[in-house]
C-alpha cells in the first residue's frame, strides 16, 4: 500500500508526515479473520494497535454468562489504543462481523511513533474526544424513544463507515442484535423498527450480498435529530 492511499484511507494519519507513513507501513502486520472469528482476545488487549483495512468488526463486552455489543466499527477506523496506555485487565473482545482484514503496529512502536510526530499525536487526542461526544450523545438518547435511537445508530454508521451507491449509501447488514445492542434498545424493538423503515422505503436489506441500503438516509437523520 502507498503512503498517500494509507493516508487516505485512516482518517488518523492524514496529518502525519510522509516519513511517520513509510515508517508505519514497513512496521505494520496484516491479519485476515473469517467472518465470525475473535481478532482480539480479552488478554491480548494492550499488545497492539488494530486498524480496520477492510471489513466490519463489533467490540464485545462480557459479564458473567452475559454478551453485549459495544461498538462496531468499520473500514477506517481502529481500535486497542486505550488499552496501550492501561494494563488492567480487560473483560471485551473482538470478534468479525464479516470477512475483514487488519493492520496491527505493536504498542511499544506505536507508542515511540506518537512522540515522534506531534501532529499524529494531535490527531489521535482530537479522534478519542470526537468518540467521547458521541458516547455523550448515546448518553443523552437513553430516555429518547426507539425509533429515534436506531435510526441515530444507522446514520452514524452510514455516515462514519457507509459505501456511497446508487441506492443511497450501504452498510453491512448487521445482526439485529448488535444493532440493538448499541442503539440500547431490545431486539424485538428493532426488529419491528427495521420492517417499518423498510416499508417507508428509507432503507431495504439485501440479504444475499449482506448489505442495508440506507435509500433515505435524509429522513433518518431528521428522525435522529428529534431529541
Amino acid at each position: 500500500m502507498q503512503t498517500e492511499a494509507f493516508s487516505e484511507l485512516f482518517p488518523l494519519f492524514n496529518a502525519a508526515s510522509p516519513e511517520t507513513l513509510e515508517w508505519l507501513l514497513s512496521i505494520a502486520v496484516e491479519h485476515d479473520y473469517p467472518s465470525g472469528r475473535a481478532v482480539l482476545m480479552e488478554d491480548a488487549w494492550g499488545n497492539a494497535v488494530y486498524f480496520v483495512e477492510s471489513g466490519w468488526v463489533k467490540v464485545r463486552r462480557h459479564a458473567g454468562e452475559e454478551v453485549v455489543t459495544l461498538a462496531i466499527l468499520g473500514q477506517g477506523d481502529f481500535f486497542g489504543e486505550m488499552a496501550i496506555l492501561d494494563e488492567s485487565p480487560r473483560s471485551t473482545d473482538v470478534v468479525a462481523l464479516s470477512p475483514v482484514k487488519l493492520l496491527s503496529v505493536s504498542a511499544q512502536r506505536f507508542i515511540q511513533t506518537l512522540f515522534k510526530d506531534p501532529q499524529l499525536h494531535h490527531r489521535m487526542l482530537q479522534l478519542m474526544v470526537s468518540r467521547l461526544r458521541q458516547t455523550n450523545v448515546r448518553f443523552q438518547l437513553r430516555h429518547q424513544p426507539s425509533a429515534i435511537k436506531l435510526a441515530h445508530t444507522l446514520v452514524y454508521l452510514g455516515e462514519n463507515y457507509g459505501v456511497p451507491s446508487d441506492d443511497g449509501t450501504d452498510i453491512f447488514n448487521i445482526p439485529l442484535q448488535d444493532l440493538a445492542d448499541v442503539s440500547d434498545i431490545n431486539v424485538d424493538e428493532t426488529t419491528k423498527i427495521m420492517e417499518k423503515l423498510t416499508d417507508k422505503s428509507w432503507l431495504t436489506i439485501d440479504d444475499a450480498n449482506q448489505v442495508i441500503h440506507l435509500n433515505n438516509i435524509k429522513q433518518l437523520t431528521h428522525l435522529a435529530s428529534k431529541i
